[in-house]
C-alpha cells in the first residue's frame, strides 16, 4: 500500500475515531481519570495533524529520513500546542506516534526487544511475549479492538492479502521476515488474534546453540559429518522447539559449491552458501486462484537441479515427493515435522504420504520411508524453557512391517537446580550403521563420540 494511499485511509479513520472517541467520551467521561483523557486527547490530536500534513510522495522505505521528518512537525506541533511535558513524556508520546504512522503501535517495543522471540495478542486488552523460552503478560494494550484492526490490516495489506468475515483469518510475513499469523471475529471469540514469530537478522550458531545447552560439541561434530555426507535428515519437534533454528544451523554445513533449494511456507532460512534459490508457497488469491503450494514447489525444484532440497516443513502431501526426491538421486535433503518423539514423526510422515492419495500398502510406505530417512533429530522444549535435541536416531530398516530405530544420542536430566533442568545429551553407545557412507565420504569421526571405549550410561 502506498504512503498516499495510507495517509488517505488514515485521515479518513481520524475522522471517524475522533467523532466515536467524542461521543464515548461524552457517555463515559466519569470512568476515565481526567490525565490520561487529557494525554490520549493531545496524542490524538498532534497524530491526526501530522497525517494531515505528511507529504504523501515521502519514501516510506527510508525509515531514519521519515522519522527526522515526522520528529520535527511533532516538535513545531507540540510548540503550537503549548503544552508543558516532560522530557520522558515528551519522547515517550513521540515514540508511540510514530509506531501507530510507521509501524506496529503498542507492539513496536517488543519488535525492537532482541530477548523476545514471540509476539502473542489475544484481543485489544491482552498482550503476552515469549522470553528465553517464558511466556509473561505485559502490560501493553491495544485501545480497542478497532484499533488492533488496524494493525492487522495494515500488515496484510501491502502483501495483497485480505482479512475480513469471509476470510477471516491470513498468514503474512513482515519487511523484516517475521512471520505474522491473524485471526478475526467470529471464528476468534476473543477478539482479533495476533501472533507473531520474530525473525532475527542474526541466525544463530552452532556455538550459540553449545552455549545455550540445546546440544554439545560432540553430537553437533557427529552432525556437521552427516550432512557433509549427504544423508538425509529430519528434525522433528513440537510448535516452538526451535526446529527452523536448527535445520538453519545444519544447512551451514552444506558445502558452498552445491547449489542449494530451499522451499518455504514463509521464507525463515538464511543461508550463507552463494548458490541458493529460495522459494516461497502462495495462498490463493481474493477470486481463489493463483495458489502455488509446498508440494507444487517440491515437484518443481527437482527439474532445477538441485544438489540439495531443503523443506523448512513438511505438513501435507509433499511429503511424498521430498521422499521420491531423497530416495531418486537427492541425497543430503532435510526438513522438518511438527512431532512429540521420533516414532510419532515417522507415523505422521506415513500419514503425510497417504494425504498425497498414494494407495499403497503400509508396509510400502514405510519402506518408502526407511529408504530415503537417515536421522531424525528430536528437539524439545523443557518444562524450564530451555530447547533441548532429546534425541538423534538413526533409521536403519525394515524388520516385518516395523521401522528399525536406534538412538546414537540422548537426553539425561541429572537434577534440577532452582528450577532449571539441567542434563546432558550423551552418547548412547552405539555406532551408526551408516557410518561406512561417512568414511565413504573421507570423513572419519573418532569412536570417542560414539562412547566407544567407555562404559554406556544407557
Amino acid at each position: 500500500m502506498s504512503l498516499l494511499k495510507r495517509i488517505e485511509r488514515q485521515k479518513q479513520e481520524a475522522v471517524l475515531r475522533e467523532s466515536d472517541d467524542m461521543q464515548e467520551l461524552r457517555v463515559r467521561r466519569p470512568a476515565i481519570p481526567p490525565s490520561r483523557d487529557a494525554y490520549m486527547d493531545l496524542k490524538t490530536r498532534i497524530q491526526n495533524k501530522l497525517i494531515a500534513d505528511l507529504d504523501p510522495t515521502m519514501d516510506v522505505t527510508k525509515t531514519d529520513e521519515v522519522r527526522r521528518t515526522i520528529e520535527e512537525m511533532f516538535n513545531n506541533i507540540l510548540t503550537e500546542e503549548q503544552n508543558v511535558l516532560s522530557r520522558a513524556e515528551r519522547k515517550r508520546l513521540f515514540q508511540q506516534i510514530v509506531a501507530e504512522i510507521l509501524g506496529l503501535g503498542p507492539l513496536e517495543p517488543f519488535m525492537a526487544d532482541p530477548t523476545i522471540s514471540e509476539v502473542m495478542v489475544n484481543g485489544a486488552k491482552n498482550i503476552y511475549v515469549e522470553r528465553q523460552g517464558k511466556i509473561e503478560r505485559t502490560n501493553a494494550t491495544f485501545e480497542s479492538d478497532e484499533h488492533l484492526m488496524r494493525i492487522i490490516e495494515r500488515i496484510v495489506a501491502p502483501l495483497g492479502r485480505r482479512i475480513d468475515e469471509s476470510s477471516p483469518y491470513v498468514d503474512a510475513r513482515l519487511q523484516d521476515g517475521s512471520r505474522v499469523n491473524a485471526i478475526i471475529p467470529p471464528i476468534s471469540l476473543v477478539g482479533p488474534t495476533l501472533t507473531i514469530r520474530k525473525f532475527f537478522r542474526i541466525p544463530l550458531t552452532v556455538e550459540k546453540l553449545v552455549e545455550f545447552g540445546t546440544v554439545t560439541p560432540e553430537a553437533m561434530e557427529f552432525l556437521k559429518a552427516c550432512v557433509m555426507a549427504r544423508l538425509n535428515i529430519v528434525v522433528s519437534g513440537g510448535t516452538g522447539t526451535g526446529k527452523t533454528t536448527f535445520l538453519n544451523v545444519l544447512s551451514g554445513y552444506i558445502p558452498g559449491d552445491e547449489r542449494i533449494v530451499t522451499i518455504e511456507n514463509a521464507a525463515e532460512l538464511q543461508l550463507r552458501q552463494e548458490h541458493v534459490v529460495t522459494l516461497e508457497s502462495r495462498p490463493p488469491n481474493i477470486e481463489g486462484r493463483g495458489e502455488v503450494s509446498i508440494r507444487d514447489l517440491v515437484v518443481n525444484s527437482l527439474r532445477m537441479r538441485p544438489d540439495r532440497i531443503v523443506v523448512g516443513e513438511c505438513r501435507g502431501a509433499e511429503a511424498f515427493d521430498m521422499l521420491q526426491a531423497m530416495n531418486t538421486g537427492h541425497e543430503g535433503s532435510m526438513t522438518t515435522v511438527h512431532a512429540n518423539n521420533t516414532r510419532d514423526a515417522l507415523a505422521r510422515m506415513e500419514n503425510m504420504i497417504l494425504m498425497a492419495g498414494m494407495e499403497l500398502p503400509h508396509r510400502a510406505i514405510r519402506e518408502q520411508i526407511t529408504g530415503a530417512m537417515d536421522l531424525v533429530i528430536q528437539l524439545e522444549r523443557l518444562r524450564d524453557g530451555s530447547r533441548r535435541v532429546i534425541t538423534i536416531t538413526e533409521i536403519q530398516g525394515m524388520e516385518g512391517d516395523t521401522i528399525i530405530r536406534s538412538d546414537i544420542f540422548k537426553f539425561e536430566q541429572t537434577g534440577l537446580e532452582d528450577g532449571r533442568i539441567i542434563g546432558m545429551l550423551r552418547s548412547t553407545g552405539l555406532r551408526p550403521k551408516f557410518m561406512e557412507k561417512i568414511e565413504a565420504a573421507d570423513i572419519h569421526l573418532p569412536p570417542s563420540i560414539f562412547g566407544i571405549g567407555q562404559r554406556s550410561r544407557f
